[in-house]
């Protein structure tokens, strides 16, 4: 800033100086000489009252004041008696000055005179002296008792004084000027010091920084401007703060209706790819019934079996599909209770043993002791049945599975590896993905659908709990994690 506040007060403040001191001077110059010739004219008229008045000219007391005033107002005074004698002079060499009042006298006064007052007992004028080649301000006439008076003082003096004033006036005014620029310098300094902070406290307001506070201790008007500054920071704060977390907040419901619209489409796309072979083969063969392609009973039979084998797996998949939903969008109510986990997992298993037969796999679980954990214990079975399922469906080598209870911290991990192949590492990532298949062939052939590990990760997120997959290399580990009831 070029033009800041401070430069332009002190400008100011030095310019009215220089004016009023410049004033003064042309004032001075003007109007001094009249002042002071009124101040003379005073004291000449003083002096005339003094020698009216008296009566007793050899007074001291009226002697001494009558010099006082003399020698202070530099006047002549001079007093002559009826018979001619001088009975009263304040010069030493009263030649001239009784010279001057005889010619008043005799009326020979010089020819430049200006009369400033005349009455029948004096007069006063202003005149040229030739004899001394000066101008005096002059008061002659006669005392109430007959003698002669001659009082005058020179008006040279008063020019002269004029101009001693008027050169006194310049030097101390320039003197005036540099002291009072200075000081006017730093007072105005002082002044805008604080406005200077307001300013840059405003500035990082513009760059959204309301860290920055005014400090003044002040009762004035920019300690008060600088008390609402603060406020209005900090409601600014606040206001950006609460606008912030507002956009936040809408930004993430964009997001999350993205990602809605998204799961929709998704979902859509999924389900009528899933759906397309099975309503294909009902169709095919429900057509094959209708137009009696084989009349025996052995192919209507198989007909039958496969129509209802694939409704059975959209109904299936219909229900998982379902209960996927109401997870992911928060519509299924999950309720915490405390139960034992063990007993659960050995229920699960009681109710699998014909199909661990069938596939002659062998499944391990050790675990007698309870272990107590929260969680919803039905959904808690669902991913755990989810696990074993895909164990079973792909257990293979030495048909091994095998589950475990690992306590960890404060959680306890229940875990089922079962033998066979790894799964591609660049696929575990996707399991938890809807209809996501590792080998599509293969998940047809036990009717999978890709939704059971979705339906796994949505009930985890919503117990707030970890789970995952491992691979080893005789095998796949499914994982999860739930509270342990200390």
């Amino acid at each position: 800033m070029n033009k800041t506040i401070k430069k332009q007060f002190a400008s100011i403040f030095i310019l009215l100086m220089a004016l009023t001191i410049i004033l003064c001077w042309i004032l001075n110059t003007v109007f001094l000489p009249y002042y002071y010739a009124e101040s003379k004219q005073r004291s000449i008229m003083t002096v005339y009252n003094q020698l009216q008045h008296t009566r007793d000219w050899e007074n001291e007391e009226f002697l001494k004041e009558l010099e006082r005033l003399c020698s202070t107002n530099n006047i002549d005074t001079m007093v002559i008696d009826k018979d001619g004698t001088q009975k009263l002079s304040t010069v030493h060499d009263g030649k001239n000055l009784v010279m001057q009042l005889f010619d008043h006298l005799m009326n020979k006064d010089p020819v430049n005179v200006e009369v400033i007052e005349k009455n029948q007992d004096y007069t006063m004028e202003k005149l040229k002296d030739f004899r001394s080649e000066q101008t005096f301000l002059e008061m002659w006439g006669y005392l109430s008792e007959g003698q002669i008076f001659i009082i005058r003082t020179p008006m040279e003096s008063i020019n002269e004084s004029v101009r001693t004033a008027n050169r006194f006036l310049a030097y101390v005014g320039l003197v005036a000027i540099a002291i009072s620029g200075c000081v006017i310098y730093f007072v105005a300094k002082k002044v805008t010091e604080p406005i200077m902070e307001l300013a840059e406290i405003s500035q990082k307001m513009c760059e959204l920084d309301f860290a920055a506070k005014y400090e003044g201790k002040g009762q004035n008007e920019i300690a008060f401007l600088g008390k609402n500054i603060n406020q209005l920071s900090e409601t600014l704060e606040q206001t950006i703060s609460e606008l912030k977390t507002a956009n936040n907040e809408l930004k993430s419901d964009i997001e999350k209706k993205e990602q809605i619209d998204e799961m929709r489409k998704e979902f859509l796309s999924n389900v009528s790819h899933e759906l397309k072979t099975p309503i294909a083969l009902i169709q095919g063969y429900a057509e094959g019934l209708k137009e009696c392609v084989n009349d025996d009973n052995e192919s209507k039979d198989f007909y039958c079996d496969v129509i209802m084998d694939e409704a059975g797996r959209m109904n299936i998949m219909v229900k998982k599909l379902l209960t996927l939903n109401q997870l992911e969008f928060g519509n299924d109510m999950v309720t915490m209770e405390c139960f034992d986990i063990v007993s659960m997992i050995n229920g699960v298993l009681q109710s699998i043993e014909i199909l661990a037969k069938q596939k002659e796999a062998m499944v391990r679980f050790g675990q007698q002791e309870p272990v107590y954990v929260w969680a919803d214990e039905f959904k808690a079975e669902e991913v755990f049945r989810n696990y074993i399922s895909n164990a079973l469906n792909h257990v293979s080598g030495d048909n091994i599975i095998e589950v475990k209870i690992t306590p960890m911290n404060k959680v306890a991990r229940i875990s089922v590896f079962n033998t066979g192949n790894p799964i591609p590492e660049e696929s575990l990532e996707q399991l938890w993905v809807k209809f996501y298949k590792v080998d599509k062939a293969r998940t047809r052939e036990y009717g999978g659908s890709g939704i059971g590990l979705s339906i796994v990760k949505a009930i985890m997120e919503s117990f707030n709990q970890d789970y995952g997959v491992k691979n080893y290399d005789n095998g796949v580990e499914f994982w999860f994690e739930l509270e342990r009831n200390s």
